[in-house]
């Protein structure tokens, strides 16, 4: 049993030697998600910004989810270990690592932001594309038309759902740089049931807590997301530059 569970956490990414990386030089803002394991769907998400003397925590952590199957390596800036699992659609696994993030989605005609983060009022004509097959795979395409079709009917962001009624990309698997079938739509949103339920893949949290988060994202300093085991953010802490 012990080589076995030694296996899975070595598919996983672990303990492989990763090619020279380090946090982008003009990131002066970060949020540092951890998880107590691969298969934990539970995070702890602390802020830090960058000063003259490096990474300084701002505020108080708190708490989050993840996929339901837990965490797997994902497609953002970071190397991944040769011959680690990565994220595939429907997985229901968070991915792992570092990423840049995007612009925000909502429901609300406006929300407290700065102005230079992007946001758009998500209508009926506003879509994000999760059909491996789909030439808009995992991207957003606002249309000029009510949907029609059975592909932008599904693919439509407005479902009357309120955990999606807030939203912040987590550039995972982004354009220009899309994979087919390696995971799409992983954004931050409302958890669901007070924090008792795990997602698809997307980080989630109290509406307050992503209300608060969005509030301090600035572009112009091109805030990233980690998210890793609470072992593999030790074992790259040092190396990537984290804080």
């Amino acid at each position: 049993m012990k080589w076995f569970l030694s296996l899975l956490t070595l598919s996983l990414g672990a303990p492989c030697v990763l090619p020279a990386f380090e946090l982008p030089a003009e990131s002066k803002q970060c949020l540092v998600g951890k998880a107590a394991s691969w298969d934990s769907s539970y995070v702890t998400l602390t802020w830090y910004e960058k000063g003259p003397a490096g990474w300084n925590q701002k505020g108080s952590s708190w708490k989050g989810r993840l996929g339901k199957n837990g965490l797997v390596w994902g497609k953002g800036l970071h190397p991944v270990p040769q011959g680690a699992r990565t994220k595939r659609e429907g997985d229901r696994r968070a991915p792992a690592g570092v990423f840049d993030l995007g612009g925000a989605w909502g429901y609300a005609p406006s929300i407290k932001k700065s102005s230079n983060l992007s946001y758009v009022q998500v209508t009926s004509r506003c879509l994000w594309y999760e059909d491996v097959k789909s030439p808009y795979y995992n991207q957003f395409r606002q249309i000029n038309h009510e949907p029609r079709t059975a592909e932008e009917k599904k693919a439509q962001m407005k479902q009357g759902d309120h955990a999606h009624s807030l939203k912040l990309f987590i550039a995972h698997n982004a354009y220009p740089r899309i994979t087919p079938g390696a995971g799409s739509s992983i954004f931050f949103h409302i958890w669901r049931n007070g924090g008792g339920s795990a997602t698809f893949g997307c980080t989630t949290m109290s509406e307050g807590n992503l209300k608060k988060f969005i509030a301090m994202v600035e572009p112009a300093k091109r805030p990233v997301y980690v998210l890793l085991p609470e072992a593999e953010y030790e074992t790259y802490r040092g190396p990537w530059k984290l804080p």
